[in-house]
Parts: structure tokens; sequence; C-alpha cells
């Protein structure tokens, strides 16, 4: 039960810092819209861009919160990297090179479906923004 109870508080830290960057991406796109657009491939390449790479800083804030939690908790071998440990659990690619301690092996399936849940969030932002870059990329301002 620990391990269910601490894994859902890292995961709902890890949603706490995904929104609060969500919010600040869906707003800036929002702004960044209305921009002059008069060489709109380059403008939509320039909104992508940042969008993507704001959304993959926040994914490593997370993979960091999840390292942090398995280091206090002391959850992997001695001697194992837990910033590696994190990022092949919460991006689900398993190498399985490394597994947690006993009585602790329930946090790397929790944080691979925590990071599962959190890109696909992403990624439907990233089609919203793109969504919306599309409908406005006509510099008549036409949608």
């Amino acid at each position: 039960m620990r391990q269910l109870l601490l894994g859902g508080m890292v995961s709902l830290g890890n949603i706490a810092i995904h929104a609060v960057v969500m919010a600040a991406v869906v707003g800036t796109a929002r702004h960044a819209l209305k921009w002059d657009r008069r060489q709109s491939h380059i403008w939509l390449a320039a909104v992508m861009v940042a969008t993507v790479g704001v959304l993959m800083v926040a994914h490593v804030a997370e993979v960091m919160t999840w390292s942090l939690a398995y280091a206090v908790l002391d959850v992997v071998p001695a001697g194992t990297d837990v910033v590696y440990f994190a990022f092949v659990n919460y991006t689900t690619l398993g190498y399985g090179d490394v597994v947690p301690v006993e009585g602790w092996r329930l946090l790397g399936p929790m944080a691979a479906m925590n990071g599962v849940l959190l890109f696909g969030w992403s990624t439907a932002v990233i089609f919203e923004v793109l969504r919306q870059a599309m409908r406005r990329r006509d510099p008549t301002g036409e949608p």
C-alpha cells in the first residue's frame, strides 16, 4: 500500500508540473498565433519547435522528480544511476538491466503509467497548437 501511496503522490506531483507547463504552453501559443506571419512557414516551424521544446523540458523535470523519489526512498540497487532508471521507466523503454529493490517493485510500473499519460497529454497539446496554427496560417487572417 505504501508503494501505491508514494507512487501516486509522485505521479500527482508530475501531473501538477505538467498542468502548469501546459497552461503556459497553451497561453503562449495563443499569444504567438496572433503575431504577424509574413513568412508563415518559418513562423509555424518556430511555434512548433518552441512548443515541443518546452514539453521536452517538462518531461525531463518529471523524470527528475521520479529520480529524486527513487533516491530518497532508496529504490534502486547500490551503484545504480537513478536518473537512468527513472528515464527507462518513465519512457516505458524498460531495458530490464536494473530492477528496483524488493519492496519497491510497483514504483517502476507506476512511473511508466505516469509517463504514458503525460506523453499522451503532450501529444494532444502539440496537435491542438498545430491545428490552431494551421487555421490561422493564412496571412489575410481568414481561418
